[in-house]
């Protein structure tokens, strides 16, 4: 019997234990196959997400296929929980409910930053994530792992678009301050989004904090922000307020990352920040020309983010689970991160094939700085629009 069919017949069971088994017409039971011949027992690994449905799809229709036919004794089940109450947060809540009443959570997989909820953690809701229960965990990029309880997969992060039919290659700028300096120098030919209505924008002002408190983003911490760094937020507002001028259309600052790249395709503008998963996507697909070009800083890249996994220790197919962590940060679920979302690899670069690293070669990151988000995103939200866009109302 092929894993498919023993696959078929699990789902048949699954539905016979609902009670929907009752409704089909009585036939007399299979002959048992003699054991020499009998399919080995498929178990589901039940995967949950609340991301948009390009990652859902990839989930769906690349990776669990793939995973299944190197592993056929999994069956991997995707439910998509995206403007469904809380998403991943609340089925996290009840698979917690789940461990205390000593139920089935009826969770494996959720694709969910255990940091966003601390009190899941002490409440001993999460299995350890490490190299030790999934051994490609040590593969990880340095630093992008917050917690034990949640793995990194999957990143993105903000890279400098460029038109490369209008900016020579000994042009671009490679430090956060020679970009600066070349912004000042091509008024109009620059432009980055409202930092509340992308994170292509909302990154760049980040790296512009960054700069004037020494560059070092380990500095800041999630939770109440840190005064002696908001003090030094003002040197960041005049550095941004130098170049407001030279921003594209004397200061528009477009309302998304999409419009963004708009500007940059249809030629308005010769720079931008851009997201690295948009941007690649783009060129893939054909709505960013090819003359475009992507780099990265070289002396503190600019900030990204990571989509994080989390295991409940009480999932009733644990070693599946991990099965599944471990396949997604092994070289095929990584190199598929790349190729087929156009997202950053969770995983060191160099533990990819040769070719796809060269492939992404001025892109690439040994680090990826992180911004806390929460209270801090409101500090600069606000400081932004007070004394930098001052010709722009705040939420508008």
């Amino acid at each position: 019997m092929s894993s498919t069919v023993a696959k078929a017949a699990l789902r048949l069971g699954l539905v016979s234990a609902l009670g929907l088994a009752a409704c089909a017409p009585t036939t007399p039971a299979p002959t048992a196959l003699p054991a020499a011949t009998q399919a080995p027992e498929v178990s589901v690994i039940n995967f949950v997400t609340d991301s948009d449905t390009n990652i859902s799809d990839w989930i769906q229709n690349k990776v669990a296929p793939a995973f299944e036919a190197k592993y056929p004794q999994y069956d991997v089940q995707v439910t998509i929980v995206r403007g469904v109450g809380g998403g991943s947060g609340d089925v996290a809540d009840r698979a917690l409910a789940a461990l205390q009443s000593n139920a089935d959570p009826q969770v494996d997989v959720i694709e969910f930053d255990a940091t966003s909820k601390p009190e899941l953690i002490e409440a001993g809701l999460w299995q350890k994530l490490d190299s030790t229960t999934v051994p490609n965990a040590s593969t990880l990029l340095s630093g992008i792992q917050t917690s034990e309880y949640s793995l990194p997969y999957r990143g993105s992060q903000v890279v400098l678009a460029y038109d490369s039919s209008k900016i020579s290659e000994d042009e671009v700028p490679h430090t956060f301050a020679e970009l600066v300096e070349w912004i000042k120098t091509n008024p109009g030919q620059f432009v980055y989004c409202r930092p509340d209505k992308g994170g292509s924008g909302g990154n760049f002002v980040t790296r512009a904090i960054y700069e004037v408190t020494g560059q070092d983003p380990s500095l800041f911490e999630k939770g109440t922000p840190n005064p002696d760094l908001v003090s030094q937020f003002p040197k960041a507002w005049d550095l941004l307020s130098e170049i407001h001028p030279a921003i594209f259309d004397n200061g528009a600052y477009p309302a998304g990352n999409t419009a963004v790249l708009t500007l940059l395709a249809n030629g308005s503008v010769s720079m931008a920040t851009a997201w690295s998963d948009q941007a690649l996507q783009g060129l893939a697909n054909g709505s960013l020309p090819p003359n475009i070009k992507l780099t990265q800083l070289t002396d503190l890249p600019f900030p990204g983010g990571n989509a994080r996994l989390s295991v409940p220790r009480n999932s009733r197919n644990l070693q599946g689970a991990l099965d599944f962590v471990n396949y997604l940060m092994g070289t095929d679920g990584q190199v598929s991160v790349v190729k087929d979302i156009g997202g950053f690899p969770a995983a060191n670069w160099n533990t990819l094939p040769q070719e796809l690293q060269q492939e992404y070669t001025t892109v690439i990151a040994e680090t990826v700085p992180l911004w806390p988000g929460g209270d801090w995103d409101a500090l600069k939200n606000q400081g932004w629009y007070e004394n930098v866009a001052t010709n722009i109302p705040m939420g508008s």
